[in-house]
């Protein structure tokens, strides 16, 4: 999956058959906290969205920063893929 970071608008986004997926963050020094993944309804329940999440948490593991997972399909993901826990910062 091609994930790029649009810096402008402040997110994660891939696009697939034409259909957009994203994922928004807020800048902190070191951390993204990421706010909210979205998946356009045609891509549901291909798993879309959760390579999207580990091609996003790859990207931001790779230039050594944290995250802030507000976005609850995020949280779940984490939880599940306990691998992910060593970028998770503190609140």
């Amino acid at each position: 999956m091609n994930v790029i970071d649009n810096k402008e608008k402040k997110r994660f986004e891939t696009e697939i058959d034409g259909y957009k997926a994203f994922v928004e963050y807020e800048v902190k020094p070191n951390i993204l906290i990421l706010e909210h993944t979205e998946v356009d309804k045609a891509l549901g329940g291909k798993g879309v969205g959760s390579e999207m999440v580990e091609a996003v948490l790859l990207q931001i593991e790779l230039r050594g920063l944290k995250v802030i997972p507000h976005c609850p399909f995020i949280k779940k993901y984490i939880s599940k893929h306990p691998e992910w826990q060593s970028i998770v910062a503190k609140e």
